[in-house]
């Protein structure tokens, strides 16, 4: 007897499929990024920052596993990222939180670019799927550009560090306010 392989019916375009992996890869580099930051910090004695930055790779890991999940219900293959060259060591604590900022903001475009794309091609259960990251990068945003004002709000210097790091620990209340609730955590 012949067996022919049975495939899935795919909703997912496979140029919508690239990109969604290409997505998982960066929400791992994120996990990844700041479960580094995490052990900086903590090696540093920055202890609230340190707890800020491994619920946050947590967070990432989940945003992962959402993508993952899907591409699979979709009738794709989500694909385990390879994570590499990711940064062990930093100068400061502000340039941690820099480089948070500077990695949301990317994480931001590329979640429209992808938007973007579903919108274009009418593909719109993937464009509403990705509407709840759309609003988790508003408050991620949110999160890290106030991280960054706290620096230049107490300033480095003597008991600026250590109220610096007691301030991180009050911004996931900030942004829950900023954004009015609108984006609760899944």
């Amino acid at each position: 007897m012949n067996q022919q392989t049975v495939t899935p019916k795919r909703s997912l375009t496979k140029e919508t499929e690239d990109l969604l992996n290409k997505q998982i890869v960066m929400e791992g580099k994120s996990s990844a990024a700041y479960l580094s930051m995490a052990s900086w910090c903590e090696t540093q004695g920055f202890e609230v920052s340190a707890q800020f930055l491994y619920t946050h790779s947590e967070e990432e890991r989940m945003h992962m596993l959402k993508l993952f999940r899907y591409i699979n219900a979709a009738g794709g293959h989500a694909l385990q990222p390879e994570i590499s060259n990711i940064k062990q060591q930093f100068t400061s604590l502000r340039e941690v939180f820099e480089m948070v900022l500077h990695h949301e903001l990317e994480v931001t475009k590329s979640i429209n670019s992808i938007v973007d794309h579903c919108f274009q091609i009418k593909d719109f259960a993937t464009f509403n799927f990705l509407q709840w990251f759309v609003m988790e990068q508003r408050e991620e945003e949110t999160l890290a550009r106030r991280a960054v004002e706290i620096f230049n709000l107490i300033g480095e210097e003597g008991v600026g560090l250590w109220m610096i790091d007691q301030e991180i620990g009050k911004l996931e209340a900030y942004a829950a306010k900023v954004s009015g609730g609108l984006n609760a955590k899944s």
